[in-house]
């Protein structure tokens, strides 16, 4: 994963994660490593053009390691568990969610400018 992209590995993070949210977007991905799809989503994520890592946060969550926090993620923001998925939090809210090849860079890209 790139080093823009923060590693999501305890529960306890999520308070800063959605305080964090009312500033600027917070992006989460759920990333199976057992899982083809999953690595080419990630694939696609590790694109993103530099200026996206001004204007947001990026997590990376390895949900086989952590399944507690990706249980948690679920539960905290109302989102039905899906892997691979990005979701982003604006306000303290899960406001976009997507999974497997609905994951779009320029779909990403235009949720966090929004």
């Amino acid at each position: 994963m790139s080093p823009k992209w923060k590693h999501l590995e305890q529960v306890a993070l999520l308070d800063a994660i959605t305080e964090q949210s009312f500033s600027k977007p917070q992006v989460l991905f759920k990333h199976s490593t057992r899982c083809s799809i999953s690595t080419m989503a990630m694939n696609r994520l590790l694109r993103l053009e530099d200026a996206f890592y001004q204007q947001a946060d990026f997590y990376y969550l390895d949900l086989i390691a952590h399944r507690d926090v990706s249980a948690a993620i679920a539960e905290r923001y109302h989102v039905h568990h899906e892997s691979p998925q990005v979701i982003i939090l604006k306000q303290g809210d899960a406001t976009y969610d997507a999974s497997h090849m609905e994951i779009s860079v320029a779909e990403l890209t235009s949720e966090i400018s929004a």
